[in-house]
């Protein structure tokens, strides 16, 4: 039986879907979880965070209103943010190390849309997987859906211009963008929580040194999986990515 490549496309990342959910994870680890900030900083997270989801769906929305084919490819780009995300370690009290998967989307389709898509799983993951809370949405969404995407897309438009490899360039770019994420994370962890010795600048660096041991192999990490899908939807999404300039048209 032969495929299509819109099939090649879906049987690829049900695939990659399967392998990461056969893995076994702790149960008890989540992004920050419900209840760990005080209420004021919830709400202002949450403020923060509106103007870039505004964005993010009129992105998705002029996206889908350019070529309905690109769906297919926006809606793995948000399964793969899912999977990824629920793979989690337990580092601190309050919080957890995982990879975040939003550097695949960030890179394809820019990060007002990554936000949207960032938005979505988070709310399945705090409602389906206990993984994150809905109180603390708003600085969950922060960190990991705008302001890890945005410093991706920025460090792959760098490394267009500097032309470095493409691989290399996505690489680089999701796996620092990984690892930003974590900085932001550690910094409201530590405005919640400044130190008694120190403020938050001291609570700040004992957050980074928590996650560090476990988040620097799985940014590698990240950056290694994010290019194998990007080697895999060249082969079998071609017209795609072209379509989203990510190829340049021959």
């Amino acid at each position: 039986m032969r495929y299509s490549q819109t099939e090649k496309l879906i049987l690829l990342f049900t695939c990659v879907f399967a392998a990461f959910f056969a893995m076994p994870t702790a149960a008890g680890a989540m992004h920050i979880m419900e209840g760990y900030l005080p209420l004021a900083h919830c709400l202002a997270w949450g403020a923060i965070s509106l103007p870039f989801l505004a964005a993010g769906i009129i992105g998705i929305r002029r996206t889908l209103q350019r070529s309905k084919r690109l769906l297919i490819l926006l809606a793995m780009s948000g399964a793969f943010i899912f999977v990824i995300s629920s793979l989690k370690i337990p580092s601190v009290t309050g919080s957890c190390s995982h990879m975040t998967g939003t550097g695949l989307a960030a890179i394809l389709f820019g990060p007002a849309a990554t936000s949207a898509l960032g938005l979505i799983v988070l709310v399945f993951q705090a409602i389906l997987l206990a993984h994150g809370g809905l109180t603390t949405l708003g600085a969950n969404t922060f960190s990991m859906a705008i302001i890890g995407p945005i410093f991706t897309w920025l460090l792959y438009r760098l490394g267009k211009k500097l032309a470095l490899n493409r691989k290399v360039n996505v690489f680089i770019a999701a796996a620092l963008g990984d690892l930003c994420t974590y900085c932001v994370t550690s910094i409201q962890l530590a405005v919640a929580h400044p130190s008694a010795y120190g403020g938050i600048m001291a609570s700040v660096v004992k957050f980074l040194g928590v996650f560090a041991p476990t988040q620097l192999p799985l940014a590698i990490v990240e950056g290694l999986l994010t290019v194998l899908i990007i080697i895999g939807l060249e082969s079998l999404a071609e017209p795609e990515l072209k379509e989203i300039a990510f190829l340049e048209a021959k």
